[in-house]
């Protein structure tokens, strides 16, 4: 089993930025890719970011250029790096870790296996 521990949400002005971080603990060895999700209220949950152990990073089109994603060299944190926040990006984000191992970044729910409890971030404008 893998545990998934999200932290950093919190509340910014548009234009500000967040550090959400993201520590994997048990099993980290199983995992082969990880990713960032987030689900605004009333929405489904959505693909932000994703790595895979490959060594292919996929931003949504919605992120890039003010999102970036990094991870610690023993692959056990992620990292997701939100600049220049919009209050469209309001939404609780989700870190996720899959045990398949792909060449590009798995950007589904439904192949990830564990999932972190969230954390809220929210943007005012």
């Amino acid at each position: 089993q893998v545990q998934l521990v999200e932290s950093g949400g919190g509340l910014v002005q548009a234009g500000g930025s967040l550090r959400l971080s993201c520590a994997a603990s048990g099993r980290a060895i199983s995992i082969n890719g990880m990713a960032w999700f987030r689900q605004a209220p009333g929405k489904e949950r959505e693909f932000v970011v994703g790595i895979s152990w490959s060594g292919d990073i996929r931003y949504a089109d919605s992120v890039k250029g003010r999102f970036t994603i990094s991870m610690n060299n023993a692959k056990t944190t992620v990292y997701l790096q939100m600049d220049n926040l919009k209050p469209e990006d309001t939404a609780v984000y989700y870190c996720a870790a899959t045990k398949t191992w792909a060449r590009v970044v798995i950007d589904t729910t439904n192949e990830y296996d564990y999932w972190g409890q969230g954390t809220q971030v929210t943007v005012s404008s």
